[in-house]
């Protein structure tokens, strides 16, 4: 039996042509490029989802910036960094949400 998707976990029952674009062109194409490695694309999206206030895209994110090679003491220095850009509640809230992260997770892949 396949494994679900990245798409397919988070909004298949619901939305399958996102979910599609999901996979193909997010996780299939963008993420993919070699121009920027995993790691750089994983701090980036989460500087962009923590300064937007997106808390519920955080916890997976910081999920697969774990699978990425970033640890958790680099997380908490990007939301502390953030915190002067992004806004102090801003901030606050991104590290709640990586505390409570179990200590060891990883995104389905």
């Amino acid at each position: 039996m396949n494994t679900p998707s990245i798409g397919q976990h988070a909004m298949g029952d619901i939305a399958p042509k996102l979910t599609e674009l999901t996979d193909a062109v997010l996780f299939g194409d963008i993420w993919q490029r070699p121009e920027l490695s995993p790691r750089d694309r994983s701090l980036i999206t989460l500087a962009a989802l923590v300064a937007m206030y997106r808390l519920e895209q955080l916890p997976f994110h910081f999920e697969r910036a774990l699978a990425n090679g970033i640890d958790r003491s680099e997380l908490a220095e990007l939301v502390t960094h953030l915190a002067f850009y992004a806004g102090w509640p801003t901030a606050a809230s991104a590290l709640s949400v990586l505390r409570a992260l179990p200590a060891t997770t990883h995104p389905t892949e």
